[in-house]
């Protein structure tokens, strides 16, 4: 196997790198006039007749700060034009927060979404790091709006969406959002260094787990107002983008790099940290075996069944971007050559089939024979998954990625 694929070589690393910088230059044109984030086209053309959402354009912004933090240049005024977009265009001023998004024509996409507002908060602690001007203002203002109208100290978990003006509470309670929160609140408390926020992660950690491995480690995604799982959600409509049915190997996945994140970062003791690691192996491993070459082609298939069986085989990029991230933490902290194994399997496939040669980037979705298909993710929204798979294999596993690129300054010089 070429020696590019391997696990701490410097031929890998080169490969890391140089993709990440691919991935900045790909992106660069993803600001609309007033900071809001396009998605951007195969090609990085911005297509500008898509609503301009408020997690992409937070995605961006965690990108290009953590790009302004490694050296990049022009990084630095792509962050703030996109925290412009989201301290102005994207801000709710009448009834706090911020909209999901806007469209083509500027009106307002309606809605509050967790999802979202976690993604605020992950980019301001990143661009506050960075020290872009205005992101401690704005990582101030998220976490106080995330606060009041998403987190529920009770239950230790957090609300998935309300209407705009914050009257109506939806019914529905999600996984991903509460996954996504866990990243933000760990990124949070690495920038505030603030384990208050440590401590709220480890508490939706321990609601996941529970779920985890009450159902074979396949984690239920979808939940009733009062946290009763709903299995068959959506199974009229399997290939949802963010409510799919059955189980999501790719979230499996995302959740044991965090798991492990968080043990790492809140315990000395081994034996404290030992449970925590077998579980997030144990989840990486179920969903890897279900997922991961299971009918005959490479790739990580979107979902599966109770019993790990595919029932949507297309590959979506980002399970394959968390893939990498995992395999490498998990091999670094278990010594597991299993791990190492698959690291390098990942980044073969990744080499051969997943990164767009010609035009840029990471294709974002392929069907089960691995050609193009644009039915959950037509071009290529962001660089979020695919940017951070090209620095965290290298990275220290106990701290967030903008954390960590502060100890690699100077990165691109």
């Amino acid at each position: 196997m070429d020696k590019k694929y391997i696990y701490n070589t410097e031929e890998n690393r080169n490969f890391l790198k140089d993709n990440s910088k691919a991935l900045l230059d790909f992106g660069r044109r993803f600001p609309s006039p007033k900071g809001s984030s396009y998605y951007l086209g195969d090609d990085g053309e911005p297509i500008k007749d898509r609503n301009r959402e408020t997690w992409i354009t937070s995605r961006m912004i965690h990108v290009y700060s953590i790009g302004s933090i490694l050296g990049d240049e022009g990084s630095r005024n792509l962050a703030l034009a996109g925290l412009k977009g989201i301290l102005e265009e994207l801000k709710d001023e009448k009834y706090g927060g911020w909209y999901a998004g806007l469209t083509k024509d500027d009106e307002i996409v309606p809605g509050k979404q967790c999802y979202a507002h976690a993604f605020v908060i992950l980019a301001a602690s990143s661009a506050y790091l960075a020290g872009i001007e205005g992101a401690k203002e704005l990582l101030d203002e998220a976490l106080a709006v995330f606060d009041k109208r998403f987190w529920n100290e009770r239950e230790g978990l957090s609300a998935d969406t309300w209407n705009t003006d914050f009257t109506v509470l939806d019914d529905y309670r999600g996984l991903n959002a509460n996954m996504h929160t866990v990243e933000a609140f760990l990124a949070a408390a690495d920038a505030l260094s603030d384990d208050k926020y440590r401590v709220r992660a480890g508490r939706i950690i321990e609601h996941t787990l529970g779920w985890a491995k009450d159902n074979g480690f396949r984690i239920p995604e979808h939940f009733t107002k009062d946290w009763v799982p709903e299995p068959d959600m959506n199974k009229d409509k399997p290939d949802d983008p963010f409510k799919p049915y059955g189980a999501t190997p790719g979230h499996g996945i995302e959740w044991a790099r965090l798991i492990a994140q968080w043990c790492l970062s809140s315990f000395d003791d081994l034996k404290d940290r030992a449970g925590y690691i077998d579980a997030a192996c144990a989840l990486y491993d179920r969903a890897v075996k279900d997922a991961w070459d299971a009918d005959g082609a490479k790739g990580i298939v979107y979902t599966t069944d109770w019993n790990g069986k595919p029932v949507v085989r297309d590959r979506m990029h980002w399970t394959l971007a968390e893939a990498i991230n995992t395999s490498s933490v998990l091999y670094r902290i278990t010594n597991d050559y299993k791990y190492a194994d698959d690291y390098a399997a990942f980044m073969e496939y990744l080499d051969s089939t997943v990164i767009d040669h010609s035009c840029g980037s990471w294709f974002h979705q392929l069907d089960e024979n691995n050609n193009l298909k644009e039915t959950v993710w037509p071009g290529k929204s962001d660089l979020y998954h695919a940017f951070q798979a090209m620095l965290i294999p290298y990275g220290n596993v106990d701290k967030s990625i903008a954390a960590d690129c502060l100890l690699k300054s100077g990165f691109y010089k």
